[in-house]
């Protein structure tokens, strides 16, 4: 009988612990499932719920974020969490995988690829922006300040707002009407547990953030050699992207997938991701 209880673990790795939820049963193929900015796997439970009919599922909490340890790094980059991602893997004995990355945790798919694509046999990546420079620029300089504890808590209130409003607007400080996502809000408890996750970490959430704002994938995009599908969700801010980036990487997919908003969209993605990673 396949395992539907989503479990929790903990993975030791020279920074400390890589914390990771998984799913499945044992005998089915493993997907790792990387998530994006900010937070955690929590994010993914949704899609897990529902991958897991179909592979084991291994979702890890990217170095710096959530439950894991903070990156030791001077400087964090994407190939320096994507070498802790592989670093992980390794420690639990995973030689060859399926691969699912999206928005942060796409850019750190790419650069696992990219550094060992004999063990990744097939990967999606979900949500890739390429940004003009001037637009990168102001999400480098606003999108994921620094946060220092205060004795007054501003940073609980900050939190708040932050991720609230990254529902709202797109970026999610630019509170303008032209910038509405028309999305809505989550439920409360939802939101609730996003904002709690950010907390967690929040004194080194901006270093992965950054990381992949700063992250020049028109260049290591066409690098990738793994069998690779690109996809951008109908409400996904970074959808406009999607054809560039499909168009840098040799042979890839593109993936025309739902709305992770809703059950039916999430439905509906699973099918199309099944499809091509399990396909031959």
């Amino acid at each position: 009988m396949s395992d539907r209880i989503i479990r929790r673990g903990f993975i030791d790795v020279d920074e400390g612990q890589i914390h990771y939820r998984y799913c499945g049963d044992k005998s089915l193929p493993v997907l790792v499932m990387v998530h994006g900015s900010p937070g955690g796997s929590r994010a993914l439970i949704p899609l897990m719920k529902l991958m897991q009919n179909h592979f084991r599922i291994i979702a890890p909490d990217t170095l710096g974020n959530a439950d894991s340890s903070p990156a030791t790094a001077d400087n964090v980059t994407i190939p320096y969490l994507a070498d802790g991602l592989l670093r992980a893997l390794t420690a639990l004995g995973l030689d060859s995988f399926y691969l699912w990355g999206s928005h942060t945790g796409a850019n750190i798919s790419v650069e696992a690829a990219i550094a060992a694509p004999e063990r990744i046999k097939r990967m999606v990546l979900d949500g890739v922006g390429l940004y003009p420079k001037d637009e990168q620029v102001a999400m480098l300089a606003n999108h994921a300040p620094e946060i220092k504890p205060d004795t007054m808590g501003t940073q609980l209130s900050w939190a708040w707002h932050f991720v609230r409003d990254g529902h709202l607007f797109w970026p999610w400080w630019r509170r303008e009407a032209g910038r509405v996502r028309h999305v809505g809000l989550p439920d409360p408890d939802t939101l609730h547990e996003q904002v709690l996750d950010v907390l967690k970490s929040i004194k080194t959430y901006h270093h992965s953030y950054r990381a992949a704002l700063g992250y020049e994938k028109r260049s290591r995009l066409p690098l990738i050699e793994v069998p690779t599908m690109i996809s951008t969700g109908e409400s996904d801010m970074l959808a406009v992207y999607t054809e560039e980036a499909a168009g840098l990487i040799p042979g890839s997919v593109l993936g025309k997938t739902k709305d992770l908003t809703t059950k039916e969209g999430i439905e509906a993605t699973v099918e199309i991701y099944r499809d091509f990673l399990l396909g031959s």
